[in-house]
């Protein structure tokens, strides 16, 4: 993988290595929540993960917004600068993180009730390496409500990034982290996650932003997604698969 250079805002110095870093041993979750011009949901997204009775360590990791979502952000959580790319920036937040369990949560998502203490249950198991919740979106189309209705089943490809990835640190630095790809990073990681152990499926579901598919219809949108995750496990470079995924002037959202 390529080296880390993201840094706090306002902060200076760089940071060792994955396979330099050593376990708090303190048995916290780090949430890590990539963003990109995000000002209309970052902090719903913080407030998610920020839950009752417990002490979680939050990491907001930018792209370069141009909109407020950092000054949004910097009340609330860590907040760190990355290059632009939600692969790299999930990577620059693991690599700040002090948690022994990483969940990497998408800015346009939010938790549910007890997801963190829930989570913290199921790593209890050694043999969990790690995993995802299931699916809810934001609006209740019945075509909507389908699809996230799959996201219950353990069958691999139904399930991806906006369901919440948690990893053990420890796993995570093994693989590498994300490889920095621009598009299909969470199917390659859960992948390669489910050869090192057991991985857990949490039946609470993540609701996430319905916006992608309102905006190029639902239907469309599902068969565009479908297709494109084919067109990777047959090989298609990631970049092509971006060109297609973004259409001709809609720049991705981390």
């Amino acid at each position: 993988m390529k080296g880390f250079s993201g840094a706090s805002f306002g902060a200076k110095g760089s940071h060792p290595p994955f396979e330099n870093r050593q376990s708090c041993g303190c048995g916290t979750i780090s949430v890590i929540i990539p963003t990109l011009n995000e000002e209309n949901h970052v902090l719903s997204a913080i407030r998610s993960a920020k839950q009752p009775g417990r002490e979680d360590e939050i990491i907001v990791v930018d792209g370069g917004s141009t909109d407020n979502t950092v000054k949004l952000a910097q009340p609330h959580a860590v907040v760190l600068a990355s290059p632009r790319g939600r692969a790299v920036q999930m990577n620059t937040g693991a690599q700040h993180a002090a948690g022994d369990v990483l969940l990497f949560l998408h800015a346009d998502s939010g938790l549910p009730s007890h997801a963190l203490t829930n989570l913290e249950q199921v790593m209890a198991d050694p043999e969990i390496v790690g995993g995802t919740f299931t699916l809810k979106f934001d609006h209740p189309h019945r075509l909507l409500r389908l699809i996230a209705w799959f996201s219950r089943f353990r069958f691999r490809y139904f399930h991806y990034g906006d369901q919440g990835i948690f990893v053990r640190r420890t796993i995570f630095e093994q693989l590498g982290g994300f490889k920095e790809i621009s598009i299909m990073e969470d199917l390659d990681f859960l992948r390669r996650l489910r050869t090192r152990g057991q991985v857990a499926l949490i039946n609470l579901p993540i609701t996430t932003s319905a916006r992608r598919f309102l905006a190029n219809g639902i239907l469309r949108h599902q068969i565009l997604n479908i297709a494109l995750v084919i067109l990777y496990l047959f090989g298609t470079k990631p970049q092509a698969l971006l060109r297609w995924y973004e259409g001709p002037a809609d720049p991705r959202l981390a």
